[in-house]
């Protein structure tokens, strides 16, 4: 079969600029130009004819279905399909599709999380079209990306907060760029790069852990003779079975329009990376979240389980993923980008320290952003950030910023005071600096890297604090700069002052040292939250709601809606966790312990009839080790199922995950130390579960 070219497959499944302009009059699609780029009503009449357009366009696709594609707050997406057919007079059917069922969708909303909002019983809930995000064919079925809301308009998903998030900025962004003269930009927007980390094993290894069936991470697992201490897995030669899936991956999200770029292998065995090209933010989340299910698809088809859990494997490199994020103007000029005047330097100061200011203010925003069961084991490890929140800027940068500070000579290119007027202030060109992985927030030169999401989160929650932390410090910046007398002396105050009461977020050095956390707390009294339950309360906070509720990204009853789902979802994890360690330790585990003890015992016993004299060293040691081993593992699961039903019994959701945190993850704990050391005394054959070494080298 020929070969098609990635330009000719490339978006063939979506509804994107391309088919609108080419399937659409040219006032219709004049107009919905207008709403995706500058936030214009939809015109109804619009709608239709879009509908039409967008029928006719899925049903030569081959889609018989089409849904409402729409991201609840469960981690994961939702879809409920209807077919395009209808009755007709002579008893066959006709393909409709209207332009209602485009704008609006109802499906029931009382299964999925609410905190409260509403009460169960209450099932209507609404799907309204995003038309900022393209709609795509996916297994024959038109998926229209939806934003969903309760009966009485209360956001129930993350895409609703997100694009709320990205017109705040936008309305702060284009005053600050009016204060610098640029009246042609008609809008800003934030751009997302989210580089996807995973692990790959093989379907066989994966039906025989029931850990990672139900929890998706191993509750158990000795530390294998080799695991990543070589470093030759990292970028090394792929194998031929993972580079056939990803081969096959990158054929099926390029169709999807998703701009899939970069591959490679990841740190640990097993471990992967890949990384899309640049998109908005509204539509860079809805494909990251297309891209984990398409991932897990196309692995089945090779025989092969995609893991997108935080931390599969105890003691081996977890996954993450790399939010990386700009502001841009509609006319293509990158803010975080330095530029090629002065005066440009001058405006990219500014937004830099936006966001300097944004992070330190709302350091725990950004933090519980991240936070869910599966980071937990994640940050804080030394292949991850560190849970507190810091900037790394690198050496011209922070000197620049010391200069102004200090109004002393920058030692750079030209040693001139740092005065930020068109004549002195000296040009800078983009950061050349050393990257820093080990800090959470970087700057790479004309964007941020935030590397604390976890491999299975959406980004939409990290990039809906961000914006609105942003917006928020731009905000401030307008409300003082608009109707200035002196603009450039008050704009050197204002970034002046930014930075020296904001440079204690600010930190170029090793974050995985245990001296800077004693640095970060005790000394520049930044927070450290290193749990979901020590973090998520914070986000109602009443600075948090203010912010929040003042740029229209949250209501009130959302954002207590939202810390509630959290810690449930928290609390729901780690549950499920406990019940099936619980599970394999008396069913699996113990049986397995003590099966070789009685196997060993009757080799004792076979010994003896032939030698009386033999001393069994070897089984004798063995029987006694593993018997006080299988008491542990015993007495661990007794105390782990007695601190389970007191969870049940602590209270509140906030009462109830903190003490999930204090004592069903150190019970848990308890039990797997004694059952990973079993392991290792236990036969391979006699071991109920695949080992680490199996697993993560399962893949030829």
């Amino acid at each position: 079969m020929e070969m098609r070219s990635v330009p000719e497959m490339f978006g063939e499944n979506v509804f994107d600029d391309r088919v609108m302009r080419a399937v659409l009059k040219a006032d219709v699609y004049q107009s919905l130009r207008k709403t995706i780029d500058e936030g214009a009503k939809l015109d109804n009449n619009v709608a239709y004819s879009v509908a039409n357009a967008m029928r006719e366009w899925a049903l030569s696709k081959g889609a018989t279905h089409y849904t409402h594609w729409f991201q609840p707050l469960t981690g994961v997406t939702a879809e409920k399909h209807d077919s395009f057919i209808e009755p007709s007079p002579d008893g066959g059917v006709i393909m409709n599709f209207s332009g209602k069922e485009l704008i609006q969708g109802e499906p029931d909303a009382s299964s999925f999380p609410s905190g409260g909002i509403r009460a169960t019983f209450e099932a209507r809930g609404y799907t309204t079209w995003d038309p900022t995000s393209y709609a795509f064919i996916k297994d024959k079925t038109l998926c229209i990306p939806t934003a969903f809301c309760s009966y009485g308009g209360e956001a129930l998903d993350k895409k609703t907060p997100l694009l709320r998030s990205m017109e705040a900025l936008n309305k702060q962004a284009l005053r600050i760029l009016r204060l610098f003269g640029n009246d042609t930009a008609k809008y800003v927007h934030t751009s997302v790069g989210p580089e996807q980390e995973y692990f790959l094993i093989t379907k066989e290894m994966y039906d025989k852990r029931p850990d990672i069936q139900y929890t998706g991470r191993t509750l158990f697992g000795a530390k294998a003779p080799k695991g990543q201490e070589m470093d030759d897995h990292y970028f090394g030669v792929i194998k031929p079975r993972v580079q056939e899936f990803m081969n096959d991956l990158n054929q099926e999200l390029w169709k999807l329009g998703i701009l899939a770029k970069t591959e490679h292998n990841e740190v640990a065995p097993a471990q992967h990376e890949l990384a899309p090209i640049y998109s908005s933010t509204n539509l860079a989340t809805d494909q990251n979240q297309l891209m984990m299910e398409i991932m897990q698809k196309v692995a089945a088809r090779h025989g092969l389980v995609c893991l997108l859990h935080e931390k599969p494997f105890e003691g081996v490199n977890g996954s993450g993923k790399h939010n990386n994020w700009s502001m841009s103007t509609d006319t293509g000029s990158n803010l975080l980008s330095p530029g090629e005047t002065p005066y440009e330097n001058a405006q990219f100061l500014l937004f830099l320290c936006a966001v300097i200011k944004a992070v330190d203010d709302y350091q725990d925003l950004l933090r519980l952003s991240v936070a869910t069961a599966g980071n937990d084991h994640r940050l804080g490890a030394n292949e991850a950030p560190p849970a507190i929140i810091s900037i790394f800027l690198g050496d011209e940068l922070s000197a620049i910023l010391e200069a102004i500070e200090n109004d002393a000579p920058y030692e750079g290119k030209e040693k001139k005071i740092m005065k930020l007027g068109v004549d002195v202030l000296p040009r800078f060109a983009r950061d050349t600096t050393d990257r820093n992985r080990t800090s959470p927030f970087a700057f790479t030169g004309n964007k941020f890297e935030f590397r604390s999401l976890g491999s299975s989160n959406s980004i939409a929650c990290a990039n809906m604090m961000l914006n609105s932390a942003v917006a928020e410090s731009l905000k401030i910046y307008a409300d003082r700069l608009e109707g200035s007398e002196n603009f450039e002396q008050d704009l050197h105050a204002m970034i002046k002052k930014t930075i020296k009461d904001h440079k204690r977020i600010l930190f170029n050095g090793n974050g995985y040292d245990d001296a800077w956390v004693k640095e970060a707390t005790e000394v520049r009294g930044l927070a450290n939250y290193p749990t979901t339950p020590d973090c998520m309360p914070h986000l109602l906070d009443e600075k948090n709601v203010a912010m929040l509720t003042a740029h229209k990204v949250f209501t009130v009853a959302e954002l207590n809606s939202r810390a509630e789902i959290m810690l449930e979802n928290y609390s729901k994890t780690v549950l499920i966790e406990a019940n099936t360690m619980l599970e394999m330790s008396r069913r699996l585990i113990l049986p397995a312990i003590e099966a070789y003890a009685n196997k060993l015992a009757g080799s004792v016993s076979a010994k003896k009839a032939v030698s009386p004299a033999s001393a069994c060293l070897y089984e004798s040691d063995v029987i006694a080790k593993l018997s006080d081993l299988a008491d542990k593992v015993y007495v661990g699961a007794n105390a782990l199922e007695k601190t389970i039903k007191e969870a049940s019994e602590a209270g509140d959701i906030v009462n109830e995950s903190m003490f999930i945190k204090d004592n069903v993850i150190p019970a848990m704990n308890e039990i797997r130390k004694a059952a990973d050391e079993a392991e290792t005394y236990v036969a391979k054959d006699c071991w109920p579960i695949p080992s680490y070494g199996d697993l993560l080298f399962s893949v030829k």
